[in-house]
């Protein structure tokens, strides 16, 4: 059985809580640290959600923290079916301004499927001329990312620039919890296929951010020196399917020798 919502309404962006909230994490002094540039210029605009900053936010401490800099969340996650696959499909138009050229992680917009019981991340990372697709398991701050005996944690990127720079594009993923497999499409071509994923998917927050992806220094953060991220996103177009239409049809295949 298929099912499709789609999570937009992005007219209700400035009542947090209602659809979409401000992303972050809480800490440990009892703080909620904020995903919020406090000049963001934000317009909703024919269902679309725009968004323009000049990045200001840094953390000197905790990656994950400096790497995010304006950042929604959906306030109800999307729960991923035991049999059968759930996908995510929405346009992305991504520019910026004094971003260094060719370097992606100096400022990109971002769609990120998040799973606060794991840890783990299915991404898509758009910039002036590159993407890049990400699957990882990461130490979000409150979240107990189960034991494991080979790498705990991880963040694999594959970059390219085949697509059209500054421009709207077609971004979906789509995961099967029982064949722990995720698929990457860009403008509906498959462009990556994660196969024996070591964790098992809960559930997704959708999150929507402007990012930078640049290593803490033993100074501190140096991820910000003036560049403006403008980002545009489409509602969300979640797909749950029920079932495995791969599983009945390898049922269906007679083996021979």
């Amino acid at each position: 059985m298929e099912q499709q919502r789609v999570i937009g309404d992005f007219h209700t962006i400035l009542d947090e809580g209602k659809v979409w909230k401000i992303g972050g994490f809480p800490l440990p002094d009892g703080t909620f640290w904020e995903y919020r540039e406090p000049d963001a210029v934000v317009i909703v605009r024919n269902g679309i959600l725009y968004a323009r900053a000049t990045l200001s936010r840094q953390n000197n401490h905790i990656q994950i923290l400096d790497n995010a800099k304006h950042m929604y969340y959906s306030v109800d996650p999307v729960e991923v079916p035991e049999a059968g696959e759930v996908s995510f499909e929405l346009q992305i138009r991504a520019r910026s301004q004094n971003t260094a050229p060719g370097d992606l992680y100096d400022g990109y917009v971002s769609v990120n499927l998040l799973d606060f019981t794991t840890g783990a991340a299915l991404d898509f990372f758009a910039g002036n001329d590159k993407y890049a697709s990400v699957y990882a398991v990461l130490p979000f701050p409150g979240v107990e990312v189960p034991p494991s005996d080979k790498t705990r944690y991880f963040c694999v990127f594959k970059e390219d620039t085949n697509f059209k720079a500054r421009e709207f594009n077609t971004y979906k993923i789509t995961y099967n919890r029982a064949k722990d497999e995720a698929v990457f499409y860009l403008n509906g071509v498959e462009i990556r296929r994660e196969k024996n994923i070591p964790i098992k998917f809960n559930q997704f927050t959708i999150a929507l951010g402007m990012m930078t992806e640049k290593d803490l220094s033993p100074e501190g953060s140096v991820s910000v020196h003036g560049q403006t991220i403008i980002a545009e996103w489409s509602p969300v177009t979640v797909t749950t399917i029920e079932g495995s239409k791969d599983v009945k049809v390898s049922n269906e295949v007679e083996v021979t020798e």
